[in-house]
């Protein structure tokens, strides 16, 4: 670039309003925080995000912007979330629960996304492999599935006799599936008779429950944002 092209440039970017310019050189990095519930459940969660991000120098409102969203235990409302991130262009996404963040995934695949806790993140889909995850998500996983058997041990071992076994949980959350069926093989092979009850609204936890008072022993329900919104 010649001499009197570059000094014209100075120029003209000396012209630009000061507002503008302090607005460009002040913009904090910006975490898109996607809770799966509700805030009151999460408010533990989101103390202690905000505290160890404090301890690394990451101070909300100073040198890190969160913005807090929350799905209320709706898929739907999750990607609606999601892709409002995306618009805004958020750095980063934090989240937790299989389903809510494939719903991150799903909205881009470029925007980092940390998740504090998924069910089978492989199976799911969600990384390649635990050891390699690839792509733009990584996080923590919480092996359900693997310990479902054990729960179902211990569950038997605190109502004794425990004979008949009904297993609720959403039906369209992938890993609350697979957790169902290990539940329910499991318990078979402990001789329980199990049956298995799938949600998918909060409007269907009541009548489901109505159908398992008085004709079984103990109900297993998955954890996962649809049933601890209604808990």
């Amino acid at each position: 670039m010649r001499r009197r092209e570059f000094v014209a440039l100075l120029g003209g970017a000396a012209t630009w309003p000061l507002a503008a310019h302090a607005q460009q050189t002040t913009k904090l990095p910006t975490i898109g925080f996607l809770g799966g519930s509700i805030p009151t459940l999460y408010a533990p969660w989101v103390n202690a995000f905000v505290e160890r991000l404090r301890a690394h120098d990451w101070i909300e409102g100073r040198t890190v912007s969160i913005e807090y969203r929350w799905a209320e235990g709706s898929y739907e409302r999750a990607a609606e979330i999601a892709a409002e991130f995306v618009r805004m262009k958020v750095d980063v996404i934090v989240t937790a629960a299989t389903s809510v963040v494939l719903a991150a995934k799903k909205a881009t695949s470029e925007i980092p996304i940390i998740f504090a806790s998924a069910g089978d993140p492989v199976g799911s889909g969600l990384v390649a492999s635990l050891a390699r995850p690839g792509g733009n998500v990584t996080g923590l996983s919480i092996q359900a599935v693997e310990i479902a058997g054990k729960r179902v041990e211990l569950l038997r071992e605190a109502l004794h006799p425990l004979s008949r076994l009904a297993i609720m949980g959403n039906g369209d959350n992938s890993a609350v599936v697979g957790e169902m069926r290990e539940t329910q093989a499991a318990a078979e092979k402990l001789g329980l008779n199990a049956t298995t009850f799938e949600i998918r609204r909060s409007e269907e936890i009541g009548p489901t429950f109505e159908k398992i008072k008085g004709h079984f022993d103990a109900v297993y329900v998955p954890a996962e944002p649809l049933v601890n919104t209604n808990r």
